[in-house]
């Protein structure tokens, strides 16, 4: 049984990130993404299109000193979501973060990005280490 595209796309999303491949990943979004960060850390917040995600991720590696890592630990996906168990590490001073993550997201019918939702499994922390 060969993988699904939408699983191969996420697993090259996350690929991207790592290497910090905008422009990779740019290719795999739609032009009117919408991103949501749940919380109310610096980076809480719904963003759309691909600039205003870039904006928050630099600013979440501002935050973290370039030390922020996300890691999949479990993916599925089908035609129209996919699901992400996912660890982040990072260190901002003497504060280490070390957590899971479950993230979703909605494709559309081109197997593009459309919507993606973070859902942190303990978001008092993440709102501890980003504060």
């Amino acid at each position: 049984m060969s993988e699904h595209p939408n699983l191969a796309r996420m697993r090259e999303g996350y690929e991207a990130f790592a290497k910090s491949d905008l422009a990779a990943l740019t290719e795999q979004w739609r032009a009117d993404i919408r991103w949501h960060e749940p919380g109310s850390t610096p980076l809480s917040g719904d963003y759309e299109g691909p600039q205003a995600v870039f904006g928050m991720f630099g600013l979440l590696m501002e935050l973290t000193e370039n030390s922020f890592r996300a890691d999949p630990v479990l993916m599925c996906a089908d035609d129209e979501h996919g699901t992400a168990l996912v660890r982040f590490t990072a260190h901002r001073g003497d504060r280490h973060l070390d957590t899971l993550v479950a993230q979703v997201v909605r494709f559309d019918g081109d197997g593009k990005l459309a919507e993606f939702w973070n859902a942190p499994t303990d978001q008092p922390l993440m709102e501890r280490f980003l504060a």
